[in-house]
């Protein structure tokens, strides 16, 4: 596969996680341009990584194999109309925006000779920021294996890129890994509360919250067990963490987790109505 020149309209936090872990996989900085309108930011990603910068969106697309849209939903339509008559034919579209669909984008930047454009829908999460990150992808008809392999590369360098049969189940992937983190942050916001209020100062508390956060990611991904086996074998009988486990059980503790992850699909959905106008 030919190296391809990537265009980046938006250079905010999540653009400049991807551009930084495309620059640590080897691609030249020479392969990158990054648009944003304002000047500081501009400068810092240039700074950062050593690619070109612009203002114009126009410019930066000039040229480009693949066109990363990473620009805030609300102002995605505007963008996208913009840049309908500048995109060459053959680029792979590929949009890290929450709530805006392939079809609603397809609209925007209208046909390529004729042609509908290729395009990736991707729903990362914020630890891409460390490249850490869970991302799901979906592909329409017209996008080639060639540009599905560009667009694994691209969410892959920050992180964990899953393919996605259906658009649908991307609100079902900003339900569980988009929104994802701040679960685990209540979840340690609270522990870290009681064992304060257990009598432990705030920041052992705290420090012990995260490592023993940190271990158990770690366990579960090392181990061929799933979660519930794992569970299961740190549970002794009538032990404390079996007091704990049954006292989460009692106030219903599964069923609050499906209320909040269902809450979050509709959200979603009603979002990409809403921005798709």
């Amino acid at each position: 596969m030919s190296t391809p020149r990537i265009a980046f309209i938006g250079a905010g936090n999540m653009a400049a996680s991807l551009i930084g872990g495309l620059r640590a996989q080897g691609l030249a900085a020479d392969r990158i341009h990054a648009s944003d309108p304002g000047a500081e930011q501009r400068a810092k990603i240039a700074a950062e990584h050593g690619i070109r910068v612009s203002e114009s969106n126009a410019e930066t697309v000039a040229g480009a194999d693949v066109v990363v849209l990473a620009v805030k939903p609300q102002v995605m339509k505007s963008v996208c109309e913009g840049l309908a008559e500048h995109v060459p034919a053959h680029a792979l579209i590929v949009s890290i925006a929450a709530g805006i669909t392939c079809a609603s984008l397809s609209a925007w930047l209208g046909t390529a000779a004729g042609a509908p454009r290729p395009i990736v829908r991707c729903m990362p999460n914020t630890p891409a920021l460390l490249r850490q990150g869970a991302s799901g992808l979906y592909a329409t008809d017209a996008v080639s294996a060639e540009q599905r392999e560009q667009a694994e590369r691209l969410l892959g360098a920050v992180g964990l890129a899953l393919w996605l049969e259906e658009e649908r189940q991307l609100d079902a992937v900003t339900a569980l890994s988009g929104s994802g983190p701040a679960y685990f942050f209540l979840l340690i916001e609270a522990m870290t509360a009681t064992g304060e209020r257990l009598g432990l100062p705030r920041e052992v508390a705290e420090r012990l919250t995260l490592q023993t956060a940190l271990g158990a990611a770690h366990m579960a991904l090392d181990s061929e067990a799933d979660a519930a086996e794992l569970r299961r074998r740190v549970t002794s009988p009538n032990g404390t963490t079996e007091a704990a486990v049954k006292a989460f059980q009692a106030g219903g503790f599964e069923a609050l987790v499906q209320r909040a992850l269902d809450a979050a699909a509709q959200r979603s959905a009603e979002l990409a109505e809403q921005l798709g106008n």
